[in-house]
C-alpha cells in the first residue's frame, strides 16, 4: 500500500523537476544570445519543441511592454504557441475590429470558458467567471440591485463621508509633517474599505489612524498575481503544484483561507449590525449583500463566498487601481493639474468656508458633469487598464475579420494595455498623457470612442454594471485632493507594473503632499 501511495508522488516531483530543466535551458541559451544581440529582434523566438514559450518566459517581467512592442509589429495580431501537450495555442490582439467581433458579434462563440473558471477557482460560480444562461441571469440580478436609488446613494455618501472624515484627515497630517507615503496602499486601503462598506454595510477600518494590518487585501493581490502566473504557464504546470501543493500554489490556498474568513467574519459583524438597527429589512437596499441573503438561487454556501470575493475584486482593484496611476501622471504632467482646478473653481466658489485654509468638499452630485476631469480619468485608463488582459476561449472555427484563422479550444488574449498604445489607433502621440483628445472641438463634451477600440469597461454583453459608480468614486476622490494638496512623486523611485492580472505598481508610488495656498 504504501508503494501505491509513494509512487505518483515521486513520479510527480520528478515530473516537475524535468519540466523546469527543459524550460530554463532553452530559456538560458535564449537570453544568452538577446543579451549578445545589438537588435533583438522582437518576435519571439519559435524554438524546437518548446516554441515560443522560452521568449515568454524571458520576458515575464516585463509582459504588457513586450506584448506591445509584439503587437505594434506584426499588425496589431499575432499566434503564439507552446510545446505540443500542454494546450498553449494563443492567438494574442488588440484589434478593434477583432474585439468587435469577440465582444459583440459573435460573443456566444468566445466565453470565457472552463480554463478561466480554473484559473479563479476562488470566485467560481460567481459573475466574474461564467457564461451563458447562468451568467445572463446573475448580470440581470446584479443590474437590478446596482440600479436601486437607495443604494446608490448610500454608496455616495459612503464615498464622501469616508474622504472627508477619514482620507483628508490623514493627508492633512501627512502634509503638514512633510511624511512621503505610499499611494497606492493609501487607496488601496481607502478601496477596499469603501468596498466592504457597500458590500455588507461593515467597515473594516483599513484606513483609520491605527492602519492595521491588510491580510484580506494582499490575499486579493496575491489572487491576482498567481492567477497571473497560471494564465502563462501550461496548465499541467500548475495544477501539478495545486496538487502538490508548493511554490505560489501553496501561497494561493493560504490566500483562499483568509478571504473566506474575511467574509465569514465580516457577515458575523454585519448581522451583529442588523440586529442593533432592528432587522434585515431595514438593511435591505443599503448594502449589496441584502439583495442575496433571502435569495433562493444564490443560498449555496460556497457560490455566496465565491460572488463576495468577486465583488469585492471588482469594487477595489479597478477604482483604486486607477486612481494610483491617476495621480502618477498628474505628478509627471503638472500642466494638466491647473485646468482641472479651473474646472472646479466655479463649484468651489459657491461653497462657505468655515475658517482659512479649512478643506472643500465635492459632493459627488457635484463633479458628475465635469467634463476634463472625466477625459483625465479615461486617458489613464487609456494609457493604464486596470485589467490589462482580457481572455477568451474560443468554442468553435472561426475566422476574425482581421482573416487570421482560430480553432476551437484556442486561447485569445485581447492586450488593453497595448491597445491604448498603438499609434494606428491613437496617432502619433499615443504614448502621451493628453486628456484633450477625448474633448469635442468646443471642449464642452466627450466625444465617442466605441467600447472595442477603448475597452476600460468591457465591451457588448459583458459591459460593466458597476461603471457610473466607478467614475463617480475616481471623482469624488480626485476633485477633493487636487482642490486641497499639491501632490508630489518622491524622485529617484522605479514605476513598473507587477505581473499580475491587475496593473498595480510593483513598487507602489512613493508623494509627499503640500497644502494649498489660497
Amino acid at each position: 500500500p504504501t508503494l501505491v501511495i509513494t509512487m505518483p508522488i515521486l513520479f510527480s516531483r520528478e515530473l516537475l523537476i524535468s519540466v523546469v530543466v527543459v524550460l530554463l535551458v532553452p530559456l538560458y541559451l535564449y537570453l544568452r544570445a538577446s543579451c549578445r544581440s545589438k537588435n533583438p529582434s522582437v518576435l519571439p523566438t519559435n524554438w524546437p519543441i518548446l516554441h515560443m514559450l522560452p521568449s515568454l518566459v524571458a520576458n515575464i517581467h516585463n509582459i504588457h511592454d513586450y506584448g506591445t512592442l509584439v503587437l505594434a509589429g506584426s499588425g496589431h495580431n499575432f499566434r503564439a504557441h507552446g510545446p505540443p501537450g500542454t494546450g498553449m495555442r494563443f492567438f494574442v490582439t488588440c484589434d478593434p475590429r477583432n474585439v468587435r467581433h469577440i465582444f459583440t458579434t459573435n460573443y456566444t462563440n468566445f466565453p470565457k470558458g472552463a480554463e478561466f473558471a480554473a484559473i479563479f477557482d476562488i470566485m467560481g460560480g460567481s459573475l466574474f467567471t461564467i457564461d451563458g444562461e447562468l451568467c445572463l441571469r446573475q448580470r440581470a440580478k446584479v443590474k437590478g440591485v446596482l440600479s436601486n436609488p437607495r443604494l446608490v446613494a448610500r454608496i455616495a455618501a459612503c464615498c464622501r463621508d469616508k474622504v472627508k472624515n477619514i482620507l483628508l484627515p490623514l493627508f492633512t497630517h501627512m502634509a503638514s509633517t512633510g511624511t512621503p507615503f505610499d499611494m497606492q496602499e493609501m487607496m488601496s486601503r481607502f478601496m477596499f474599505d469603501l468596498a466592504a462598506t457597500s458590500l455588507f454595510g461593515v467597515d473594516p477600518g483599513l484606513l483609520s489612524p491605527a492602519m492595521p494590518p491588510m491580510d484580506a487585501a494582499v490575499a486579493m493581490d496575491i489572487v491576482m498575481e498567481v492567477g497571473f502566473l497560471r494564465h502563462v504557464m501550461p496548465a499541467s504546470c500548475w495544477k501539478l503544484m495545486k496538487q502538490l501543493n508548493i511554490g505560489p500554489e501553496r501561497k494561493l490556498r493560504m490566500a483562499h483561507r483568509v478571504l473566506r474568513g474575511f467574509i465569514v467574519e465580516t457577515m458575523k459583524r454585519r448581522k451583529i449590525n442588523t440586529c442593533h438597527v432592528g432587522n434585515d429589512e431595514e438593511q435591505d437596499g443599503v448594502d449589496f449583500v441584502s439583495s442575496f441573503l433571502h435569495d433562493p438561487d444564490y443560498a449555496d454556501d460556497d457560490l455566496f463566498l465565491a460572488m463576495m470575493i468577486g465583488y469585492m475584486v471588482a469594487a477595489r482593484d479597478t477604482v483604486g487601481t486607477t486612481l494610483t496611476w491617476f495621480f502618477y501622471n498628474l505628478t509627471q504632467n503638472p500642466k494638466i493639474v491647473p485646468i482641472i482646478r479651473n474646472e472646479l473653481s466655479p463649484i468651489a466658489s459657491n461653497k462657505v468656508v468655515s475658517s482659512v485654509g479649512a478643506m472643500v468638499i465635492f459632493e459627488p452630485d457635484e463633479t458628475k458633469s465635469l467634463v476634463y476631469l472625466r477625459a483625465a480619468l479615461y486617458e489613464t485608463l487609456r494609457l493604464y487598464p486596470p485589467a490589462p488582459i482580457e481572455r477568451k476561449t474560443v468554442s468553435g472555427d472561426d475566422i476574425m475579420p482581421s482573416g487570421h484563422q482560430v480553432q476551437a479550444g484556442d486561447t485569445i488574449f485581447i492586450s488593453l494595455h497595448s491597445m491604448g498604445r498603438m499609434e494606428g489607433l491613437w496617432g502619433k502621440d499615443c504614448l502621451d498623457y493628453n486628456p484633450d483628445r477625448w474633448l469635442s472641438d468646443d471642449g464642452n463634451n466627450l466625444k465617442y470612442v466605441p467600447s472595442h477600440k477603448f475597452l476600460a469597461f468591457n465591451s457588448g454583453s459583458r459591459m460593466c454594471l458597476g461603471k457610473d459608480i466607478a467614475i463617480m468614486q475616481m471623482k469624488t476622490v480626485v476633485a477633493t485632493m487636487l482642490w486641497n494638496f499639491d501632490v508630489q512623486a518622491v524622485e529617484g523611485q522605479s514605476i513598473q507594473p507587477k505581473p499580475s492580472c491587475i496593473l498595480e505598481m510593483k513598487n507602489g508610488l512613493m508623494v509627499k503632499l503640500k497644502k494649498r495656498e489660497m
